[in-house]
């Protein structure tokens, strides 16, 4: 079987036991996933979806962000981690892209990680699940941590994990991919004890499960 294969029989697994691949965080717009998805560096989604509702009822859009202050918005984000640079990544972005897009959330990852404070994930996730481009990759830790473990990449860099699973991945399927992987990371395939005995990855033979040196590394 070869890795295309065997990644092609991985989605097919994983859209049967998540039949709906939603984005973990809580957005209602393009610009509150960009701002979402840049306070969730270093932080958890959960925690992400406490701190928003105040800050885009503080700041309902993206004219709002432009002429805030840095500490205004940190003030509302203290509890995500990093928070003076994340408030001033968000207000910084916020102007560029009403000055330069119209305030237009562009629609390339290269336009995309132009903008302060927006990395790849972020940009994939915003051309995935805003503008259904195919082949995107959200290499998280949780697509890192299973997509190594699956041996579908052979890198812990997020970068070469991103384009080796471009490579694997039918372009269709690849950014639902991405967010069954956090569904299965977080139920199954755990950082710390993974339920390999519950996993239908190896029990279809798609996994040979978790060596203990790796589950030390982790």
């Amino acid at each position: 079987m070869t890795k295309k294969e065997k990644a092609g029989r991985i989605v097919e697994a994983l859209r049967r036991l998540y039949p709906e691949a939603v984005c973990s965080l809580t957005y209602s717009d393009p610009l509150q996933l960009l701002i979402a998805t840049r306070l969730s560096a270093q932080c958890t989604d959960a925690r992400v979806n406490l701190v928003t509702p105040a800050l885009f009822a503080r700041f309902p859009t993206l004219d709002d962000f432009a002429a805030a202050q840095p500490e205004q918005v940190a003030e509302l984000i203290r509890s995500c981690g990093l928070y003076q640079t994340k408030a001033r990544d968000i207000v910084a972005m916020a102007r560029v892209l009403k000055e330069r897009y119209g305030g237009v959330i562009p629609d390339t990852v290269e336009a995309l990680t132009a903008l302060p404070g927006v990395g790849r994930k972020t940009a994939n996730l915003v051309c995935g699940d805003i503008y259904h481009v195919p082949g995107v990759v959200v290499a998280d830790t949780h697509c890192i941590r299973i997509a190594g473990r699956l041996g579908l990449c052979d890198s812990a860099d997020p970068r070469k994990v991103e384009m080796q699973l471009r490579a694997v991945l039918p372009p269709e399927e690849s950014n639902d991919f991405c967010h069954r992987l956090v569904l299965f990371g977080r139920a199954v395939c755990k950082a710390q004890n993974p339920a390999c005995d519950a996993c239908v990855l190896r029990a279809e033979g798609l996994c040979g499960g978790l060596k203990k040196p790796e589950l030390r590394r982790s």
